[in-house]
């Protein structure tokens, strides 16, 4: 791929833009030019009543608005709304990046692979939020997320997490237009995530078809735990 590529970076739940800022730096550095987007009601102080079609039709829009097509990159639950979003704008899209990302069956939700009480008990702190907002737990975050990370790392990440609308894990998707397209995709697979069962992720991407697999030495928060080494193997995906 051409470093004339444009490179849209999409994150996933409790997160936004922000977080990928030392990784756009680096992408910089190396003559790449991207763009982070932030999904609908996770920028700080963002309204939470927000819709899954919402977010659809945000990143549709985003990737639809770019003068020529575009790589995508779409971490953990954004891999669910890119398989609902690029479809629309199937033409702009020149490659696609998953990283770590949950990659859905048709007519299924994110919930429907998570544990009862996990779930139950995301549910009912964004009922107790008023919002219908997920909080963010630093003891998730440390024992799930961000395990390879230092106390002031986490302190960091802690920083720009945001409470996540809870629809994001409720909505079933539609799989099938996706599963049509034929875009190159490429799974960058951070080695050390914990977030998931073992090999979970990579599963749900060779579910997709055969497409290349990048490794690195990451945990599920890569992009801001270690971006160098991110950086690197998104630069490797890219250029596949």
């Amino acid at each position: 791929m051409s470093k004339a590529s444009k490179i849209l970076l999409l994150h996933g739940a409790w997160h936004n833009g922000s977080c990928w800022m030392e990784v756009q730096q680096l992408l910089k550095e190396k003559g790449y030019e991207s763009e982070a987007l932030t999904l609908p009601g996770n920028k700080a102080n963002d309204n939470k009543n927000v819709s899954y079609e919402d977010y659809v039709n945000y990143v549709s829009e985003a990737i639809n608005k770019q003068e020529k097509p575009v790589i995508v990159v779409g971490h953990s639950s954004a891999g669910h709304i890119l398989q609902m979003a690029i479809p629309k704008v199937k033409e702009k899209v020149e490659k696609i990046i998953f990283n770590n990302a949950w990659l859905l069956p048709h007519g299924k939700s994110q919930f429907d692979f998570v544990p009862d009480e996990v779930k139950e008990g995301m549910r009912m702190m964004a009922k107790e939020s008023g919002d219908g907002a997920i909080p963010i737990d630093i003891t998730f975050v440390k024992g799930m997320l961000a395990t390879e990370a230092s106390e002031e790392r986490i302190e960091a990440l802690m920083d720009k997490l945001v409470t996540q609308p809870l629809v994001i894990m409720e909505t079933k998707i539609n799989a099938n237009d996706f599963s049509q397209l034929n875009i190159p995709q490429v799974l960058l697979y951070c080695t050390k995530d914990k977030s998931v069962e073992p090999g979970a992720f990579l599963n749900m991407f060779k579910a997709q078809g055969k497409n290349a697999v990048v490794e690195i030495e990451c945990d599920h928060e890569g992009l801001f735990t270690n971006p160098k080494v991110y950086t690197e193997g998104l630069i490797q995906c890219i250029e596949i």
